[in-house]
Parts: C-alpha cells; structure tokens; sequence
C-alpha cells in the first residue's frame, strides 16, 4: 500500500483523479497529499476489516492487475492498430485464458484418480499446443528498440496462467467484494475521470488546455512537481 502513493500521484497528474492527489511536499518531494490519503483510508479500513479478508482482496486486485497486463504485453507486441487483424490474437488470448481456467477448476474440485491426472495433462497440451500454433502463425508486428520481454509470447502466458492458478485459490466472497468495487471504480471513471483527463480530451478541448500542459512541462523543475 506504500506505493500506491506514487500510482496516485502520477494519475492525479492525468487527471483520472483531482489533481489534489498530484501535490508534493515543497521540500521532501514526497505525493504528501496521496500519502495521507491513502495512509488514512488503508487504517481506516485496516480497522473494522477481519485480516483475511484483506488479504485476499488485495491478492485478488494485484493478481487480475498482472494477469490483465500479460494479455495487454501480447496484444500491444501483436497487434498495431489500424493496420493488423486483432481478432487471431484475440482469439488465442481467449483460448489460452479458458484452458487456464479449467486447469484450475480441474485441480481444485475434481477428487484426485487416475482421470484428474489425464484431464490434467490434456488442459496443458491443449494450451501448449495453442500458443505454439499462434507463436508459429501470428507474426509480431513491435520489435522494442532497445528492450523488451524476451521469448515472446512463452514468458506472458507462464504469467497469464500462474496468475489464474492463484486466482483460483481464492473464496467466493472475495469475488464478490472484488466485483463490487471494480463496478465501483468503474462508476468512478464513467462520470469523472474519463471527462477530467488529458487523454479524454477532444482536439479542441486538448488545444484550450495544451497551454496547461506546455507550462506544466516548463515547470518541470519546480520541487513541487517532483517525485
């Protein structure tokens, strides 16, 4: 939770959340208003809430964070857009990501006889199966200039399938606490942040505020906008 103050601080600069939360300390340049923030709601929270379910709930959130960020590390290296189908990648991130799924289902309810081992075994040749078909037919369309995750797209999906494989250790009432508050945070977005950020922006309301931003990055060098 530490760090989150450096995540809060870099989107209060976008604009996602107020700019409040973009303030640092004149002298320390410390996010000073996030770290409070944060420091104040995860006490409160921490408080009146039982550790196990903490746990899990931050568990869940970092695990899906990881596991959306293996897909996106494939689709951006597959994918550009305007010029390349997205639709094989897609397909085999959806593929990968259901044989995934079952791997797990299997491993955690089915009783352990002879069939769970081959049941076992077909999810993961299927899925090696698949990406093999895709590594050898999609080409990638991004080479990174000076580095980027090697042994494309092996490394993603170990990724992609550890992070479901945990996912699948966790209980039901995380999901459903982890449901709520992504709705929540997707409220959130809908009605501020995708009207308050820069990126949101139209051409002609990004020109009214591309003075803002050039005198943003002219003031650089002003502490308080340091982290």
């Amino acid at each position: 939770m530490l760090g989150q103050a450096r995540y809060m601080c870099v989107i209060g600069r976008s604009g996602v959340v107020p700019e409040w939360f973009a303030r640092v300390h004149p002298k320390r340049s410390t996010p000073v208003n996030a770290s409070a923030f944060l420091g104040i709601l995860t006490a409160a929270i921490a408080l009146f809430t039982d550790l196990n379910v903490l746990l899990n709930l931050v568990s869940i959130g970092t695990l899906f964070v990881f596991y959306m960020v293996a897909n996106a590390v494939i689709y951006r290296r597959y994918v550009k857009v305007g010029t390349t189908n997205p639709w094989p990648t897609l397909s085999f991130l959806f593929l990968f990501s259901v044989t995934s799924v079952i791997f797990t289902l299997i491993w955690r309810f089915v009783p352990p006889y002879k069939s769970k081992a081959f049941m076992l075994g077909s999810c993961s040749i299927i899925a090696i199966a698949v990406l093999q078909i895709f590594h050898c037919v999609v080409p990638q369309v991004k080479k990174p200039e000076f580095w980027g995750v090697p042994l494309m797209p092996w490394i993603p999906c170990i990724s992609i399938f550890l992070n479901i494989f945990l996912l699948g250790s966790l209980d039901g009432p995380s999901y459903v606490r982890f449901v709520f508050f992504t709705a929540l945070a997707v409220l959130v977005y809908v009605l501020y942040s995708v009207h308050a950020s820069f990126d949101a922006e139209g051409d002609e309301c990004f020109g009214q505020k591309n003075g803002e931003i050039v005198q943003e990055s002219t003031e650089s060098e002003d502490p308080r906008f340091k982290v």
